[in-house]
């Protein structure tokens, strides 16, 4: 990718390795790869290292197959005075004929740092035609949004009188998650996040046939080291005909301290799947406690905001 470069389209064959526990590939590594697409488009703006700093509206309309061919697109749509807004599409579709269909979409925004970590500027945008000004212009109208969000989630409350299922897997960060920068990489952030709400959806299914459609709200806190203990803590918010909301806390820190800090906040949403691989029915849950009430009321309005994230959308 050429220094300064508004586009870049990473292609691969989607491998056996990939494939999730419903048979395709799982929507953690579609994570990865969407925070890899974005990285390298960010790196090749602002010519520098660049951390991801949000993930919103990822919506997965179709799985990916093993032995798909992968195209994941990053292009960058908005600046701002040291963050990059970056829209990633993945299609894939079998080798043999070449037609990839879209499977996913989402916007992401990059910080560009120094080679102390702190904030640096980046260059500006200059739209260059219509389609420019209008992915610009949906950039610039989610940032509001996005803060509402961002701040609707911050305002929770999350204790032991909460009394809804949770999962809370934990582990040391190895040297095989380090991102470019010595840290651990964003999206393998992401798929611990989608491994966490996968094994919660599965215990209170009963089945391991559930599937990721969508994951939002992903804000970066700070980073997370190799060596760092890690506690990712998934709790059920809301049930609705045929979806499981959960919400996802990333905390690491210094193992011998055993003191941990929020890293990454995240709301994924799973799906249970019938013979066939189609929807089926949700088993309901029922909010207990004030604190139960109090999160399920605030999944029913996120899922409020993200429709008028979606009305907002403009991009082509």
């Amino acid at each position: 990718m050429p220094r300064g470069a508004r586009e870049i389209t990473l292609r691969f064959l989607a491998a056996p390795t990939d494939a999730g526990y419903s048979g395709t590939v799982g929507g953690g590594r579609v994570l990865e790869w969407i925070d890899k697409a974005g990285y390298a488009a960010a790196a090749g703006w602002s010519g520098t290292y660049s951390v991801t700093a949000y993930v919103g509206n990822v919506r997965f309309t179709r799985p990916v197959q093993v032995g798909d061919l992968v195209e994941a697109t990053a292009r960058i749509i908005h600046s701002g005075t040291t963050s990059m807004h970056i829209l990633v599409t993945v299609s894939a579709g079998n080798p043999r004929d070449g037609e990839l269909r879209p499977t996913t979409d989402c916007i992401m925004v990059f910080v560009a740092v120094d080679e102390r970590g702190r904030p640096t500027p980046v260059a500006q945008l200059v739209p260059e035609d219509e389609h420019d000004r209008e992915w610009q212009e949906s950039a610039v109208t989610r940032i509001g949004l996005r803060n509402e969000i961002a701040a609707a989630m911050a305002a929770q409350t999350y204790s032991d009188a909460g009394t809804a299922p949770r999962v809370v897997l934990r582990f040391l960060a190895a040297p095989t998650d380090v991102n470019w920068g010595g840290k651990v990489h964003g999206g393998i952030v992401m798929r611990w996040i989608d491994e966490a709400a996968h094994v919660l959806a599965t215990q209170w299914t009963g089945s391991a046939s559930n599937v990721a459609v969508y994951a939002g709200g992903v804000r970066f806190y700070r980073p997370l080291r190799i060596g760092h203990l890690v506690e990712v803590e998934a709790r059920l918010l809301l049930t609705g005909t045929s979806s499981m909301h959960i919400s996802v806390h990333v905390r690491s820190g210094d193992p011998s301290t055993g003191d941990l800090d929020l890293t990454t906040h995240s709301l994924i949403v799973f799906v249970p799947l019938g013979v066939g691989g189609t929807a089926i029915a949700a088993r309901p849950w029922v909010p207990v406690s004030a604190e139960d009430v109090a999160l399920r009321d605030h999944a029913q309005a996120l899922v409020e905001m993200r429709n008028e994230v979606d009305a907002e959308r403009h991009i082509p």
